[in-house]
């Protein structure tokens, strides 16, 4: 199977590195060239190109399957647009028009779409109601997937990344921690879950949630954290969800797994408490949990 691609950032590099592995060939694609260093770090096959440029896009050979895994470069709505929609769209005309076009898409999506449920299991059957813009360009550019990709398609809503260079464990030791649930899932598991279904060809026109298995309280998360690093956590580290100061902090829910599990997935970090054990390992002994 050759698979590209495209925005081949964080979960992208790995997912070329697991590809690879598996014997399949991957082409990794960004606009930079520090990006394309990273993908022949990675020791798989670059293509510099750009996802809102369809006239670049021709630079990627055909392929049996794309993976639109871009990232905004920034945090507004413009940044958003530009990235989840407009380069999606592109990109998905583009492949469609070739003579040998792909015959799956996966879009990397996030469970950003849910928005806040103040603390409520949600799965793939929860209706999507977004109230911020971003929200609704996150839900608009799953539209778009559903509906203008001529080949099987895959949304896979991922929970908060985390895994290598992306512990960020001083952010929960030193606080400001708001009082919400957390979703999370490794690096290597959101990689590997896409790998899975098109290794398995599964989740065809087809929505997964990938987060792990335990949704965790944020202060929890933090107390852990300091427990195993062998640090005391000050009163005054603390902020209430009232007191948080941006929306995206404000926003709680518990992501239900039940559907990647019932496909067949085995998570590798099926808890933060697996995830973060490597990292938590260099501030010291950890103690027992």
């Amino acid at each position: 199977m050759n698979v590209a691609i495209i925005g081949c950032g964080y979960v992208g590099l790995e997912l070329g590195r697991q590809l690879v592995r598996t014997g399949h060939d991957a082409v990794g694609v960004r606009r930079s060239a520090d990006g394309i260093r990273a993908i022949e770090n990675a020791e798989f096959t670059g293509v510099r190109a750009d996802a809102t440029d369809a006239d670049s896009l021709a630079a990627i050979p055909d392929v049996d399957a794309v993976v639109y895994a871009a990232s905004a470069d920034g945090r507004d709505s413009d940044a958003a647009r530009n990235a989840y929609v407009d380069g999606l769209r592109t990109t998905l005309e583009h492949f469609t028009e070739r003579d040998s076009p792909p015959g799956r898409t996966v879009y990397a999506s996030s469970t950003g779409v849910y928005g806040d449920r103040g603390g409520a299991w949600v799965d793939e059957s929860t209706p999507l109601e977004p109230k911020t813009e971003r929200q609704e360009i996150l839900v608009e550019a799953e539209r778009i997937v559903r509906e203008a990709s001529h080949a099987d398609w895959t949304i896979a809503r991922f929970a908060g990344l985390y895994g290598p260079d992306r512990y960020r464990i001083e952010r929960y030791l030193d606080g400001p921690v708001s009082e919400r649930y957390l979703n999370l899932i490794h690096r290597d598991d959101a990689a590997g879950a896409v790998r899975y279904v098109l290794d398995e060809g599964l989740a065809r026109n087809d929505t997964v949630l990938v987060a792990d298995d335990k949704p965790v309280w944020k202060p929890t998360l933090a107390d852990w954290l300091a427990e195993q690093c062998g640090v005391e956590r000050s009163s005054t580290g603390w902020e209430t969800k009232t007191e948080a100061t941006s929306k995206r902090a404000r926003t709680s829910k518990r992501c239900s797994n039940e559907k990647l599990r019932r496909i067949g997935y085995e998570l590798r970090y099926p808890t933060f408490r697996d995830g973060y054990r490597d990292a938590v390992s260099s501030c010291g002994e950890p103690t027992s949990v």
